[in-house]
Formats: C-alpha cells, sequence, structure tokens
C-alpha cells in the first residue's frame, strides 16, 4: 500500500509540472499523441496476441505494404484500434462515458471483423472464458454496468488510479462482449483519464504477465493493487516523456545515458521499471530527458 501512496503522490507532483509546463504547447502535444496511437495499437492488440510488431504497425497505419502474409483479422484490428485510439482523443473531452458511448465505440473496433456482433453487449447463451474464469450470464450485463458506472462516478474523491483500475478490472469482470473486451478496456481507461485531466497511458506488452496477475487477484480476492501499480507506474511514465519534450532537454537512450555518466546500465533499467528516474518507454526503448 505504501508503494501505491508513493505513485499518487508523485503523480500529483508531475502533474502539477505539466500543466505549467504545456501551456501554450497545444501543437506539440498533438504531435506527441499521434506518434503514440502506433504504440498503443500495437501493445494492446499484442496482449490480445496478434503478431504484428511496432513496426508493421506503423507501415498498416501509414498505408505502407508489408513483407509477409498478415490476416485481414489483424489489418482491421490495427486499423480499427487506430481509428478508436484517435477518436478518443477528442472526445473523451466532449462527453461523459456511457453505456451508448462504449457500444459506439466497440462497434467501431470490430467492424470487418464480426459484424454480427459489433456495437453490442453478449445476448443470451453467449458465454465467453478468460483462461479459467467464465464471464457472468449474459442476463446481468446491463445491470452490472449501471453498478460499475455508479461505483465509478460516485467516488469523485477517490484518488483516480484507484478508481481507474477498479473500473477496469470491474469491466474486464463483466467481459461484456463477445469479443474486443480487453482493447476496448485499455481505450477506456484512458478516456476516462483524459475527461479527468490527466494523460493517457499505454500498458505495455512486456508487462502482460503483471497485468493478468492483476486480474487474478482481483477475481480471487476483489483486489486492485497490481493494477493499481501497473496504472500509477504507466501514468508517471507518461508524464515523463511529456516532460522531456515539453522542457526541452535533450532525449537519449538509458544506454547512452550510462555511459555518458559511467553508471550501471542494468541498475538504471531497474529504477526505471520502479519509475524512481524520469525515465520513459519510446519506441520500446527506455529513454531519459537530460538538460542539454
Amino acid at each position: 500500500m505504501a508503494k501505491v501512496l508513493n505513485i499518487y503522490k508523485k503523480i500529483d507532483v508531475l502533474r502539477e509540472r505539466y500543466n505549467k509546463s504545456a501551456h501554450k504547447k497545444e501543437s506539440l502535444l498533438h504531435l506527441l499523441g499521434e506518434t503514440e496511437v502506433a504504440e498503443h495499437v500495437y501493445n494492446s492488440n499484442a496482449i490480445e496476441n496478434s503478431t504484428l510488431s511496432l513496426d508493421e504497425t506503423e507501415k498498416i497505419l501509414m498505408q505502407i505494404d508489408l513483407e509477409r502474409f498478415i490476416s485481414e483479422r489483424e489489418l482491421f484490428e490495427a486499423k480499427n484500434l487506430a481509428r478508436v485510439v484517435t477518436y478518443i482523443n477528442t472526445k473523451a473531452k466532449q462527453q461523459e462515458l456511457n453505456l451508448d458511448l462504449i457500444l459506439i465505440l466497440h462497434k467501431m473496433l470490430i467492424s470487418n471483423i464480426r459484424d454480427e456482433i459489433a456495437g453490442r453487449i453478449r445476448q443470451e447463451n453467449e458465454w465467453v472464458r478468460v483462461g479459467n474464469y467464465i464471464a457472468c450470464d449474459p442476463k446481468l450485463i446491463q445491470d452490472k454496468i449501471d453498478e460499475m458506472f455508479i461505483q465509478y462516478y460516485s467516488k469523485p474523491s477517490e484518488n483516480i488510479i484507484k478508481r481507474i483500475a477498479v473500473f477496469h478490472l470491474t469491466f474486464e469482470h463483466i467481459h461484456p462482449f463477445v469479443d474486443g473486451n480487453g482493447r476496448i478496456g485499455r481505450v477506456l481507461n484512458n478516456y476516462l483519464l483524459i475527461r479527468e485531466g490527466y494523460v493517457p497511458i499505454n500498458i505495455k506488452f512486456i508487462d502482460r504477465l503483471l497485468y493478468y496477475d492483476a486480474f487474478q487477484e482481483f477475481d480471487e480476492n476483489a483486489n486492485s493493487s497490481i493494477m493499481e501499480e501497473i496504472i500509477g507506474k504507466a501514468i508517471t511514465n507518461s508524464y515523463h516523456k511529456r516532460l522531456a519534450y515539453l522542457d526541452g532537454l535533450e532525449i537519449m537512450t538509458l544506454n547512452e545515458y550510462a555511459q555518458r555518466n559511467n553508471i550501471s546500465h542494468s541498475n538504471l533499467i531497474n529504477k526505471a521499471k520502479r519509475q524512481t528516474v524520469d525515465a520513459f518507454i519510446e519506441k520500446g526503448i527506455w529513454k531519459i530527458g537530460v538538460s542539454p
């Protein structure tokens, strides 16, 4: 719990710094957001077992032919998710999240993949399993989603990390759709963060095992501490990156930084993973901003 509380405090400090640094720099922030779309698409789809690399994902979004054959499903998974990610960056500032909007996002995500289930929750006899967990009876989905929103909106004073973590875990526990639950759930995290004035996050494919542990912890003990840690570190990572660009710092890899300062690269990586240094992941590489 102490670890999570430390993250709460750190994010408050980073958020204040960010709000000051971001003043009149909307064009730079917009550009940063655009460059992150492919990374979000790659990581979120990879968690769902997509075979696309980050480089291939970027090529698809730039309409560049790949050097290997990929399925039509993987092609639309990349394009559709990119469309959803881009859409919410603006929509989140305009409209409060509700079920109708979630259904619109789901239809955008699943169109041309499984049109018969796009934009609707599971119906009678549409059961889904995640590992050994069988999601709730379709007849209960509507009521459980209503409860999920009540829980989220009734605690505005609770820390945003806790609220997002519980919302995400609850949404995935309900698993309201036949397909696309994980990708929509991670998009909703960012919708809520942007809506409440925070930066969007990117849950990385390399963290998938800890991510799975978070769901197991919630399913078995109704505990959200692992997910809070994941989301908290993802937020600090996002702030570190934005502040490095906003403050005009020299951006280099942690390896370059370690060599320049004659320090252990492995120790620096460990600190970066714990987010005890102002490092961030960009295109799968740990980087840091330093004063020029």
